[in-house]
């Protein structure tokens, strides 16, 4: 792997809690102005920029850019932002209750994005990836990282235990209770770059619409650069690496509108036919085979007995997928149909319960969460896992350091 320091464009260390925000696609526009609400400072300011301009725009028009690249200057101006005088790398640890995550803020290389260092384990939608690419081409700035991911190695463990004795850039705990700290390497740079080139692949576990757009501005500029050399900005983009054996994946669920003119009665007995069906005292699944589904009031579980094939195939979201939505539900493609909602784990099966009792959605399933050595072999063996299939907490804050071109 290649990896680089950059000059960060940071906060201000008392201002950082407060700028410091949800990843953009976490939270739809409504959500993230309630967010910012009262907050001049909030970085959905930049990520999310809609949310300063009348309600119902078109979230793709010039306007929105605009007002984006208008939102991020007057961060810099106001002196929110500053920029850092030298290069540097930076470790950011995640704490959720019990669980701790430390990882490597630093630049990789748009060339181990091409080259399969980098690798992929789902696909992007191109209405998705052209906003932000757009995004990050107005703004001249990756202002959210890419969440990457490799095998743990000995040596980076240690240079990260060294650099976590010193004080910290930022300490703050966020609202929803995940504590935030952030140093910067002063121990030298060259041994992590140097650790680094010894990792042969890293892996996107989240951000693969940041890490695909930052590809496609860097493309973009190198072909419209005549005096290109290698060293500019735009070949790199902002990622954080975290080892492997410190990450959790927490389940991806689904619902879905309607029953596809099916009764309530019609559904359960088609579902028994296909796999073992039963009533459910809990929401949660024990294991991988098995699912937990809503349906008015009352929970049930289907489950399946083990069988041969694919790595992506024996997925549960590709067998539920594959046997239940599409050919009962008709949700033939989950990236475009419209009656499909996903439901990240972070929100509890509460929020599953509360969208079907209300009328929202007709069903919706609970699901286990697939492991991250499975997403790895998945992504080793060049395949795509089906779309939502993973859900990373926490997530990474927006804003804390940005990389510019």
């Amino acid at each position: 792997m290649q990896i680089k320091p950059f000059a960060a464009l940071r906060p201000q260390p008392l201002l950082a809690a407060e700028l410091a925000s949800v990843p953009y696609d976490v939270v739809d526009t409504e959500e993230a102005r309630k967010l910012a609400e009262g907050n001049p400072n909030s970085f959905l300011h930049v990520a999310r920029p809609e949310i300063d301009l009348p309600k119902g725009i078109d979230l793709y028009s010039d306007a929105v850019y605009a007002q984006g690249v208008k939102n991020f200057q007057s961060l810099q101006d106001r002196g929110v932002l500053f920029r850092e005088s030298e290069p540097s790398l930076y470790l950011y640890q995640q704490v959720m209750g019990t669980h701790v995550q430390t990882g490597v803020v630093c630049c990789c290389s748009i060339d181990d994005y091409a080259n399969q260092v980098i690798l992929r384990h789902e696909k992007t939608r191109k209405d998705k990836e052209d906003d932000r690419t757009r995004h990050t081409s107005e703004l001249n700035a990756n202002t959210g990282p890419v969440f990457l991911t490799y095998r743990a190695t000995a040596e980076l463990n240690r240079l990260m235990e060294q650099t976590m004795k010193q004080a910290p850039l930022y300490q703050f705990t966020a609202t929803d209770g995940i504590c935030h700290t952030v140093w910067r390497v002063t121990n030298g740079n060259e041994p992590f770059v140097r650790a680094f080139a010894e990792v042969p692949v890293a892996y996107v576990a989240d951000g693969h619409h940041r890490a695909a757009s930052a590809f496609r501005v860097g493309s973009e500029r190198r072909l419209a650069n005549p005096n290109h050399t290698g060293d500019e900005e735009y070949n790199w983009f902002l990622a954080v690496l975290f080892p492997a054996d410190q990450l959790q994946i927490l389940p991806y669920n689904r619902c879905v509108a309607d029953l596809n003119g099916l009764t309530p009665e019609e559904f359960l007995r088609k579902t028994g036919e296909i796999f073992s069906l039963e009533k459910a005292d809990r929401a949660v699944p024990k294991g991988s085979r098995e699912v937990c589904l809503y349906l008015q009031g009352s929970w049930y579980r289907i489950s399946w007995p083990e069988f041969k094939s694919d790595p992506v195939s024996a997925l549960d979201v590709s067998v539920l997928q594959n046997r239940l939505l599409a050919p009962l539900l008709g949700i033939d493609d989950p990236r475009t149909n419209s009656r499909i909602s996903f439901i990240g784990g972070i929100r509890g099966t509460q929020e599953l319960e509360q969208r079907v009792d209300s009328g929202r959605d007709a069903v919706a399933f609970s699901m286990y969460p697939v492991t991250v050595e499975q997403m790895m072999a998945i992504a080793d063996a060049n395949a795509i896992m089906p779309p939502k299939s993973t859900w990373f907490e926490p997530k990474l804050r927006s804003g804390l350091l940005i990389h510019t071109y």
